[in-house]
C-alpha cells in the first residue's frame, strides 16, 4: 500500500467512498440530504485539490484505491494555524489493514512539512469506531458540537 495525492484517474473511487462519511450522523437527520452534503463535499475538495494550504490523499494498492483524506490549512478560533481533516474515508473491505493510519500520517507529515503543531477533525458522536481510532492516533477530544431539536419540544 502506497499513500499519495490525489489524481483525476481516482475520482469515481473517491466518490464511490462518499457514504462513509455519512456514519455516526445523528438518525433523525435527513439521510438523502445528508449523503448530498457530504458528496458535495468530496467533489468540492476534489476540485480544489490543487490549490495551496489543501490536500486530498489517496491510499491505493494495486491501482484500487483503499480509502482518501483530503482537508486544509485554517485557523484554530485562536488564530493558531493548523491542518483541518474534513473527509476521511476507508474501503469497508480493507478496514483493519493501517489504511486510516496510512492516511493520518501522510497528513500528519504534511502538516510538519507546513510548519504546523496540529491536526483538527470532526466525526460523528455516534460514529464510534472512528472516534476510537482516531483516540488510538493521538487525537483528543477539544470542542464538543451539542443541539437541541425543537420539533419535539412541548410548546415549542
Amino acid at each position: 500500500m502506497r499513500v499519495r495525492r490525489f489524481e483525476e484517474a481516482d475520482r469515481s473511487a473517491v466518490l464511490a467512498l462518499a457514504p462513509r462519511l455519512t456514519e455516526g450522523v445523528a438518525a433523525w437527520r435527513p439521510e438523502e440530504l445528508v449523503l448530498s452534503a457530504v458528496t458535495g463535499w468530496v467533489v468540492e475538495a476534489l476540485a480544489r485539490a490543487a490549490e495551496p494550504g489543501r490536500f486530498v490523499f489517496v491510499a491505493d494498492e494495486d491501482d484500487a484505491v483503499l480509502g482518501f483524506a483530503a482537508g486544509e490549512e485554517r485557523p484554530h478560533w485562536s488564530g493558531v494555524p493548523e491542518l483541518y481533516v474534513g473527509e476521511l474515508a476507508v474501503d469497508p473491505h480493507h478496514e483493519g489493514r493501517g489504511v486510516g493510519r496510512a492516511l493520518i500520517d501522510a497528513v500528519a507529515a504534511h502538516a510538519q512539512e507546513l510548519g504546523l503543531h496540529s491536526i483538527t477533525l470532526d466525526t460523528g458522536a455516534a460514529n464510534t469506531n472512528a472516534r476510537s481510532f482516531y483516540q488510538r492516533l493521538g487525537f483528543e477530544e477539544e470542542d464538543v458540537k451539542l443541539t437541541m431539536r425543537l420539533d419535539g419540544m412541548i410548546g415549542g
